[in-house]
C-alpha cells in the first residue's frame, strides 16, 4: 500500500547529513559503492561485526577498543562485544571542556538555570570527588529519586566516572514503587530532593523520603538536593547537596572498566509483579546512542536537544547521551500543560531547540486542545520532532505538519526500556511516510516473524531482532542463572530477540508498530493491535483518549472498549453508533467493540503508558499485582463490577 509522503530531504540535507558522510567513510574504508540507505543497514547487518567497529572508530570513542571485536557472535544471547575494551561512560560525555552551553534546565514555576561543559565537568568533579571519599567504587550502586534538573545529571556522571551504577527514578513515584525498585539493587548512596513542582502545586515530599530511607538499609547517606525550596530536618545520615560536594578538587578522573560493566540499572514497568531490573553495559549504551543520535537524528554541536521526559523512564538516558555529541540539551520539569498547552513551545522558541522530543500522546492531547504552535511562534530553528512512548497515529503526523511545522523530519521511534534504545527511528536522508517509522536501525537485523518464525513483510506479526547487537542488556539484576532474562527476550524463537512488539514491515522499508503483542486483542482467532482501534476511535473530537481489551466471552474473546470523553459529554446512543461506524468503515467488522463504556480516566504509568493488561485483569476479576508501578491506581476502580460487561 502507498503512503503519503508527509516531507523528504533535498540534495543539499542529504549531502550535509552525518549518516551521508559515515556512508561515504565506509565505502572508502572498505571498497563499497553504497548510495542509498537499503544499501548500507544491508551492509551493516551482513557485516555487524565490522559496522560496530566502525562506529566505535568513527566517533572516536575515547579508550581501547582492544583487539576483538566479537566472540560467539553467532549466540543470542551470548554474544561478547569488544571482550578486551575498555572504557568509561562519562569521560566520552564529558570529551568537551569548553564554554559552549551543555545544559539549560527549564523549571515548572520559571526557574531557569545553564552551565557550560566546562562548568558541568567541574561540578561533576566536585561531586566525584565526594563519593570517592565515602568510599563509593565500581560496581556499587548509586540510586536517585530526582526531577529531570541538572543535578540529576551531575549526579549520574559523577557515579558513572569511578565506574559505579546508575539508578534512578521520579519523585512522583510512591513509597512502595521506589522500595520495590531500589530495594532490589541495595544502592549504597541515594539521591533526592525536599520536593518538587507540578500542575502549580509546590509538593513537599520529606515523609515520603523518610519513609523509602527507613527501607532501603543498604544506604550510607542521603543526598539532599533543595529543589523546591522547603526548609526540613533529615536524620545524621542525611546531607545537603551543596554540604557534600568537595569543591577544592577540581580535576576529574575516570575509571575505565570493561565494555560490558554494568552502567545504568532500569526497570520494567512492574504492573504485573515487582519491576523487573534491567541491567545495560558500559560500551552497547554508548555505541547504540551515539549512533542513534549522530547518525539517525543528525544531533551534532550546533543543535539545542531536548526531550520531554522524566528520571524515570529510558528517555532521560538516551537524552543525555546527546552530551557525547557536544549538543546543548534542554531539561524540563513539570507539567506540559501548566499554565497552558504553551508552555514547551515558550521553551521552544525562547532556547531555539532544533530537536524537539515528546510522546505520541502529547501531540494527541495538543491537537485536541486545538492549540497551533505554529501560529503562535517562532519555530525557525526546529527541524526535528521525536515521538515516541505509544503509537504515532497517522492523524498525528498531518497535525504536525499542518499545525507545528510543515518542513521538518518527524521520526516516530520505537524500542524501549529493554534496549534503552531503539530497534526502528528517523533517517534525516529518508522521506517521512505518514503513519510510519523511517527505517530499521543501522546494525541491527530487525526483521518481522509469523507465528511459525517465518519473516513476513507487509504482514502483521512479532517484531524480532535475528543478530547480536552490543546494546542487549547485561541481564537481569539477581538473575543469576539468567533464567528470567532468557524467559523475557529469547524463549519465543530460536537464537532472536523477540521485542513483545506486534509490528508490520511496510513496502517502503518503514515499520509500522500496531502495540504491544500481549495487549492484541483476538476475537474469533483474528489478532488484532489496540492502536488501530485508537486511531479511529480518536478522531472523533469528544474522544480524549481509549483503552481497548479483550474480554473472555462465550468460549471466545469479544473487544471492549472504553473512551474517556470531554467535560460534559456523555456516551449515548447516538455517540456509540458513530464510535462503531468509524471503526467499521476505516478498519474492519472485526475492529468493533462488543461493547463500549464511559470512564473518567484511564490507568497509565508513571511514564505516562496506558495499561491495558492491568485494565483486563481488573474486568476478569484478578488481582493486579503491582499497583504502585502506576501513576493513577485509583482509576482501576472504574472498571471492576460494570453492568455492561455482565451480558
Amino acid at each position: 500500500m502507498t503512503t503519503k509522503i508527509m516531507w523528504q530531504p533535498d540534495a543539499n540535507q542529504i549531502a550535509a547529513a552525518r549518516m551521508t558522510d559515515f556512508m561515504q567513510s565506509v565505502n572508502r574504508e572498505h571498497g563499497t559503492n553504497l548510495e542509498t540507505y537499503s544499501q548500507l543497514h544491508d551492509w551493516s547487518v551482513q557485516h555487524h561485526e565490522i559496522f560496530w567497529r566502525g562506529i566505535w572508530n568513527y566517533f572516536d570513542v575515547i579508550g581501547n577498543a582492544g583487539e576483538r571485536t566479537l566472540i560467539d557472535g553467532d549466540k543470542i544471547p551470548g554474544a561478547q562485544w569488544f571482550p578486551y575494551a575498555k572504557l568509561n561512560f562519562a569521560e566520552n560525555l564529558l570529551r568537551y571542556q569548553d564554554d559552549h552551553i551543555a545544559l539549560v534546565f527549564r523549571g515548572e514555576n520559571g526557574a531557569r538555570q545553564q552551565l557550560t561543559y566546562a562548568e558541568l565537568r567541574h561540578e561533576v568533579a566536585a561531586l566525584a570527588a565526594a563519593f570517592k571519599q565515602q568510599g563509593v567504587v565500581a560496581g556499587d550502586r548509586v540510586a536517585a529519586m530526582m526531577p529531570n534538573c541538572i543535578e540529576t545529571i551531575i549526579a549520574m556522571l559523577a557515579t558513572t566516572s569511578l565506574g559505579a551504577i546508575w539508578s534512578s527514578c521520579s519523585p512522583d513515584f510512591g513509597v512502595q514503587g521506589v522500595v520495590d525498585r531500589f530495594g532490589q539493587i541495595e544502592p549504597k548512596l541515594f539521591i533526592t530532593v525536599d520536593g518538587y513542582f507540578y500542575n502549580g502545586k509546590q509538593l513537599d515530599i520529606s515523609e515520603k523520603v523518610n519513609a523509602i530511607r527507613a527501607e532501603l538499609s543498604s544506604v550510607e547517606t542521603t543526598i539532599i538536593v533543595n529543589f523546591a525550596g522547603f526548609e526540613h530536618q533529615y536524620d545524621a545520615s542525611s546531607i545537603a547537596w551543596n554540604d557534600y560536594l568537595d569543591r577544592s578538587v577540581t580535576t576529574l578522573e575516570f575509571v575505565r572498566m570493561p565494555f560490558n560493566a554494568p552502567l545504568y540499572i532500569m526497570f520494567s514497568s512492574g504492573t504485573t509483579g515487582v519491576p523487573k531490573c534491567i541491567v545495560h553495559g558500559i560500551g552497547g549504551t554508548l555505541l547504540q546512542h551515539m549512533k542513534e543520535h549522530a547518525l539517525h537524528t543528525d544531533i551534532d554541536r550546533d543543535d539545542v536537544f531536548f526531550y520531554f521526559t522524566t528520571c524515570g523512564w529510558m528517555m532521560w538516558n538516551w537524552l543525555v547521551s546527546g552530551l557525547a555529541q557536544g549538543a546543548t540539551l534542554v531539561l524540563f520539569d513539570g507539567s506540559p500543560f501548566y499554565p497552558g498547552p504553551a508552555v514547551l513551545w515558550d521553551i521552544a522558541e525562547q532556547e531555539q531547540i532544533s530537536v524537539f522530543g515528546t510522546s505520541a500522546k502529547y501531540l494527541s492531547a495538543l491537537e485536541k486542545a486545538e492549540y497551533t504552535p505554529r501560529t503562535k511562534h517562532n519555530l525557525n530553528a526546529l527541524r526535528s520532532i521525536l515521538t515516541t512512548g505509544s503509537v504515532l497515529a497517522p492523524e498525528s503526523f498531518d497535525f504536525v505538519y499542518r499545525d507545528i511545522k510543515s518542513n521538518l523530519c518527524l521520526s516516530s521511534i520505537s524500542g524501549g526500556t529493554d534496549i534503552v534504545s531503539c530497534f526502528a527511528l528517523g533517517n534525516p536522508i529518508l522521506p517521512v511516510h505518514r503513519g510510519e517509522l523511517q527505517c530499521k536501525g543501522l546494525g541491527l537485523d530487525v526483521q518481522v516473524f509469523n507465528d511459525d518464525g517465518k519473516t513476513v513483510e507487509q504482514e502483521k506479526g512479532e517484531l524480532v531482532c535475528c543478530n547480536s547487537f552490543p546494546c542487549m542488556p547485561i541481564g537481569f539484576w539477581n538473575d543469576n542463572d539468567g533464567q528470567r532474562y532468557f524467559n523475557a527476550y529469547f524463549a519465543r524463537f530460536e537464537n532472536t530477540w523477540a521485542h513483545g512488539d506486534y509490528a508490520e514491515v511496510t513496502a517502503n522499508d518503514g515499520v509500522i508498530i500496531y502495540g504491544r503483542s500481549d495487549a492484541v486483542l483476538n476475537p474469533g482467532g483474528v489478532r488484532i493491535g489496540t492502536a488501530e482501534i485508537y486511531r479511529q476511535v480518536e478522531k472523533i473530537d469528544c474522544v480524549l483518549e481509549s483503552i481497548a481489551i479483550g474480554q473472555r466471552w462465550q468460549d471466545d474473546e469479544r473487544v471492549v472498549l472504553f473512551v474517556r470523553l470531554r467535560e460534559g459529554v456523555t456516551l449515548d446512543d447516538a455517540l456509540q453508533q458513530e464510535i462503531r461506524q468509524i471503526i467499521r468503515r476505516n478498519a474492519t467488522p472485526r475492529h468493533v467493540p462488543a461493547v463500549i463504556a464511559q470512564v473518567t480516566d484511564i490507568p497509565r504509568t508513571i511514564s505516562g503508558k496506558i495499561v491495558e493488561l492491568a485494565v483486563r485483569q481488573v474486568v476478569h476479576g484478578e488481582t493486579v499485582k503491582n499497583t504502585d508501578a502506576l501513576a493513577n491506581p485509583e482509576a482501576l476502580e472504574q472498571f471492576r463490577n460494570r453492568p455492561e460487561l455482565e451480558s
